[in-house]
């Protein structure tokens, strides 16, 4: 049974462009456009084996989202791919409990060996 990731970020492109790429992979991809939107999702019930989010989004930014979501899934792994790449977003990031942080452009080969590594299984 395919693995789900479900990706957050308020750029259309961003979005195809890596889900296009996971779903190449073999994985089922479930998107939100942004922080507000992905909370909902699982405040709703869904429970993604991985959750792929940006920082900077309109409405819940990237950094809410996973105080938020933390509450929700507490074990899921959390990557951050964003084009942020301060110091102290990504402390903060980790301090929530974001398992990985990733800086945009990253390639689909990068992006699926980092994805492979906090997937059990994947």
């Amino acid at each position: 049974m395919a693995k789900t990731i479900f990706l957050i970020d308020d750029s259309a492109v961003m979005r195809s462009s890596v889900k296009q790429n996971l779903e190449m992979a073999g994985f089922k991809v479930e998107t939100a456009i942004d922080g507000a939107d992905g909370v909902a999702r699982l405040k709703g019930g869904m429970r993604p084996d991985l959750i792929i989010t940006d920082i900077n989004m309109p409405n819940m930014d990237g950094i809410e989202f996973i105080r938020h979501a933390r509450q929700v899934v507490r074990f899921t792994p959390i990557l951050v791919l964003t084009t942020e790449n301060q110091t102290t977003k990504r402390d903060e990031a980790k301090k929530l409990g974001a398992t990985g942080w990733l800086v945009k452009p990253v390639g689909g080969n990068d992006l699926l060996k980092v994805v492979k590594q906090v997937v059990p299984g994947a």
